[in-house]
């Protein structure tokens, strides 16, 4: 079986990490380069790093901050925000970054995972869907749930069913999809298992679950059933409610692969 990964999340804005319920509200929750050493040592798989203020707010990523990342952890980083060119690519992987994650600039320009993939290969381009529930929305069969495409921190509805759009990204280029769910995200309520569900069966690629991280349970729920490759973890490790090992130890319990 293969080992399901424990991915920390570092949502950055004007270089402190923060974290707000539905892309809302948002509260600092500490330095960048100080959690991402800490979740390193704690054993984290991977660290994810999202500028998140640079596509909304039109503003480079903040590649002085990446350096300071890469810097702290010795595990694959992806980076993303404000990532609009091959060449924001080139210069993100230059900073530190293995990969890097598009979404806003994607969703303007899908051939742009194209050119990345040609550039870097498939495995450093991540897609990341920012995806919302359509009230009353069907899906491609009738009764079926909706999912919208949203870009700019979750501000812009596309009108681009997430699914088809997933679908669409693998074709180009894309090698993995990072999933946020925003109707679940800092909720502590659980990820949207049946969108993950939709996503894993719609893509031949890894599909990191993101979105709504409460506790343990959940976090080995995902990843079980619907199957997600890994979770992605941000306001429990940020404000203390569980450890990486804790969580690893946990899920371990309830017969997911775990990498120590």
């Amino acid at each position: 079986m293969q080992a399901k990964r424990i991915i920390p999340c570092l949502d950055v804005d004007d270089g402190r990490v923060v974290k707000g319920v539905k892309f809302k509200g948002i509260k600092d929750a500490g330095d960048p380069a100080e959690l991402a050493r800490r979740y390193n040592e704690e054993g984290a798989d991977e660290l994810t790093f999202l500028d998140i203020g640079a596509s909304y707010k039109s503003r480079a990523t903040l590649l002085d901050v990446v350096r300071r990342v890469a810097k702290e952890v010795f595990i694959p980083l992806c980076v993303g925000g404000g990532i609009r060119s091959v060449e924001d690519m080139r210069d993100a992987m230059n900073a530190g970054a293995d990969k890097v994650s598009v979404c806003t600039s994607a969703l303007k320009n899908p051939q742009l995972l194209a050119g990345m993939a040609k550039a870097y290969g498939r495995q450093c381009v991540v897609l990341s869907i920012d995806a919302k529930r359509v009230p009353g929305g069907d899906g491609t069969r009738a009764g079926e749930a909706r999912w919208n495409a949203y870009s700019h921190g979750g501000r812009e509805d596309t009108g681009l069913d997430a699914v088809e759009w997933a679908v669409q990204a693998v074709e180009l280029g894309a090698g993995e999809i990072l999933l946020n769910s925003i109707d679940a995200d800092g909720t502590g309520a659980g990820y949207d298992l049946e969108l993950t569900r939709r996503i894993l069966e719609a893509v031949p690629v890894p599909v990191i679950a993101s979105g709504g991280a409460g506790n343990p349970e959940q976090i080995a729920g995902v990843l079980l059933d619907p199957g997600a490759d890994a979770a992605l973890v941000a306001s429990m490790l940020h404000f203390g409610a569980a450890t990486i090992p804790e969580i690893k130890k946990f899920i371990e319990s309830r017969g997911v692969c775990v990498r120590w």
